[in-house]
């Protein structure tokens, strides 16, 4: 399609990360200050649930105090380990108490969500119909939580097959952001069963993911990231910063990489300048 006929100025994919998926909050608020928003979303996991907030038309500090108020570690109730660890039922009412209607047409921008079928073994885009179960399903992530059993099919993170979708929305944007909030540099003392088998999920997550990086025009990968682990909750504030300060230390190049003049006039340079 021709960059001109595509419906939507610009398009933000936000990976999956557990705690780490505030960091995608920051970025927003970045963007927004730069007068960047974005006006189709794709996400998965965590990345999914801020996704929806933010096609449901709440602000990223709002989104980022409804983190907060609900202290989203305490949400989860920890219980036999039958079908997974945790609880996750309670986000449940968090989705019914912010979001009008139970249904992908009632968000104020399209929202794409990335799942996992693990009947077939594929990995499925939701962007119609019922919305809480596949928000729910792509935040599940394997043995943590409880698999979200959807028409007779066992459906769990999306990340675990496609943790930044992105071709779901990338020929109905000009330009597509992509925010990656598992970087997966060198890491040293990796001690106890806890941390092996996260940097285990970490890094094969990280193979679904490169070839999507790729598809993107920008690419927002906070090497900080690292620092933190999936139920990082209580750690919201920091975690925002990482998002904020790594998106406005690096609009300038984002201007620059990108001849963005004919596409988002309303942008003033000299508050670019300002930086």
């Amino acid at each position: 399609m021709h960059e001109n006929l595509k419906p939507y100025k610009f398009g933000i994919s936000l990976s999956g990360g557990g705690a780490r998926g505030i960091v995608h909050i920051g970025v927003l608020e970045a963007l927004h200050k730069y007068g960047i928003r974005p006006e189709i979303i794709s996400g998965a996991s965590a990345g999914a649930l801020v996704g929806v907030f933010y096609a449901a038309g709440m602000e990223p500090l709002q989104i980022l105090e409804l983190v907060k108020a609900n202290k989203m570690v305490k949400m989860f109730k920890w219980q036999m380990p039958s079908n997974g660890l945790i609880d996750i039922k309670k986000v449940l009412s968090l989705l019914e108490m912010n979001i009008e209607k139970d249904d992908f047409a009632s968000l104020k921008k399209p929202f794409y969500c990335s799942v996992v079928n693990l009947n077939s073994g594929h990995s499925e885009i939701k962007h119609e119909g019922k919305l809480f179960q596949w928000v729910l399903a792509s935040a599940s992530i394997p043995i943590i939580f409880e698999p979200q059993v959807i028409d007779g099919n066992s459906y769990v993170d999306g990340g675990l097959l496609n943790n930044l979708p992105v071709d779901c929305i990338r020929n109905q944007c000009r330009i597509l952001i992509g925010v990656h909030v598992n970087h997966n540099g060198t890491q040293e003392n990796i001690s106890g069963i806890k941390a092996v088998a996260e940097r285990t999920f970490r890094l094969a997550m990280s193979q679904n993911v490169r070839e999507s990086l790729t598809k993107c025009d920008f690419v927002i990968d906070p090497p900080e990231t690292r620092k933190f682990n999936t139920f990082d909750f209580k750690k919201a504030d920091e975690l925002f910063r990482i998002g904020f300060e790594e998106t406005e230390k690096r609009i300038l190049e984002m201007f620059d990489s990108i001849d963005l003049s004919q596409i988002i006039q309303e942008t003033s340079r000299k508050a670019i300048k300002d930086i």
